[in-house]
């Protein structure tokens, strides 16, 4: 397992090794002592799944102030999947971090609490599985928008599909904890 530090401190894409032959493939996603000796979490207290169609976006989600952080990967198709830095004290506060999960590259994004978190379907169906540090709690779940200019995302869908939550999100200026 190897893990890839990106810009953002904290946010790390973990490279699974894969053992495959003709027969398929074989993979640890998660393994508690090796996680502790990458510095990655090692308690992770839900699992959720999700299945959506090209263009759908979900997100940007966090929840304060109970964080989650999360470990993301795809099992079925392709995301473009995104985290930014919602910790005002932070120095790196509105700035995000992007990269491709697949079925096919089989990398995992840990987003650690403090950020938010979204992605969106650039295949014809994506099934997302991910677990996080705390439970979901709907009276601590917020929606940034996706399109934020003070955020400045670049994704790779131009008219996405978003829930109503997700349509009426807070702007970055609005974040006031």
């Amino acid at each position: 397992m190897q893990i890839e530090q990106t810009d953002l401190e904290g946010v790390l894409v973990v490279k699974p090794t894969v053992h495959g032959d003709d027969r398929g493939f074989f993979m640890e996603t998660y393994h508690a002592e090796k996680f502790a000796e990458l510095g990655l979490p090692t308690e992770f207290v839900q699992d959720n799944h999700s299945r959506s169609s090209r263009g759908i976006l979900r997100g940007l989600h966090f929840q304060f102030p109970g964080w989650q952080g999360k470990l993301v990967r795809v099992i079925q198709g392709e995301v473009f999947d995104v985290a930014v830095d919602v910790r005002r004290e932070s120095a790196n506060f509105g700035r995000w971090f992007g990269v491709f999960l697949s079925e096919e590259n089989k990398h995992q994004l840990y987003v650690p609490e403090g950020f938010a978190h979204g992605f969106c379907v650039t295949s014809d169906t994506a099934d997302v599985v991910y677990k996080c540090t705390s439970v979901y709690n709907p009276s601590e779940d917020f929606s940034l928008s996706w399109n934020d200019p003070d955020i400045g995302i670049d994704w790779p869908i131009a008219d996405p599909v978003l829930s109503a939550k997700d349509k009426n999100a807070m702007s970055l200026a609005d974040l006031d904890f």
